[in-house]
């Protein structure tokens, strides 16, 4: 399922580039400029994060925030700002904002940051250390965990330690989806700011060792809008 977030934006360029970005990263928006609208788009979207900036008309961003909290809404918030002094950022903060960005912002590490928050606040597929079995097996693949090495029948391959992390946290899970944010948190860790695509990339050259044709994968398969399966 994808991941909602609602942009409480009243510069429409932003609202307008945050809103691409973030569909173009997969995940669905809903936009308003007028802070006294959130709670009543909060009920209606029921968003997994706000993106909420601190001066708006009508009701600023300090406002929205407090009364969210106070009203045991815990959706993670990160509020967008022109100002770049600490004090401003602190406030931001005592009030129950979960990340703070100054503009202007590159919406790279925008993008980075709600990755961060989302994966830092929804609980794992499993919070427990995976164990590392002697021995990997789906099809006809075949891996070594200790010797970092596999065979796809009778050709063989090299693993890095990481690719091997990310299969054996799916293969923990075979036939299940996992998502990207599951796998980033096991794998890279829940304070990793870099984006999904560091992990698309692992998955890219672990495809290209254990499926016969990796353009027509049968074992390690996307999950559209959400991540990836190991087929047994």
């Amino acid at each position: 399922m994808k991941k909602r977030v609602l942009i409480v934006e009243d510069d429409p360029h932003i609202r307008l580039g945050v809103g691409e970005a973030l569909k173009a990263e997969g995940y669905e928006t809903n936009e308003t400029a007028d802070g006294t609208q959130v709670m009543a788009l909060h009920r209606q979207t029921k968003p997994d994060l706000i993106l909420l900036d601190v001066m708006l008309p009508g009701k600023n961003g300090y406002d929205v925030c407090r009364e969210l909290r106070q009203n045991k809404i815990s959706t993670p918030i990160i509020m967008l700002t022109a100002k770049g002094q600490e004090i401003d950022k602190v406030v931001g903060l005592e009030l129950g904002a979960d990340d703070y960005v100054t503009k202007p912002f590159g919406l790279r590490e925008l993008l980075a940051r709600v990755q961060a928050v989302l994966r830092r606040t929804a609980p794992p597929l499993s919070t427990k250390d995976i164990p590392v079995p002697k021995v990997l097996e789906f099809g006809k693949v075949r891996i070594d965990p200790a010797a970092l090495r596999g065979a796809r029948g009778k050709t063989t391959f090299e693993l890095s330690p990481r690719e091997l992390k990310v299969l054996v946290y799916l293969h923990a899970h075979i036939g299940q989806a996992v998502s990207r944010d599951d796998l980033l948190n096991h794998v890279w860790g829940i304070e990793y700011y870099g984006t999904t695509r560091t992990l698309d990339q692992v998955i890219v050259k672990i495809r290209q060792k254990i499926e016969e044709d990796s353009s027509e994968p049968k074992f390690l398969l996307t999950v559209h809008g959400l991540g990836y399966r190991l087929e047994p």
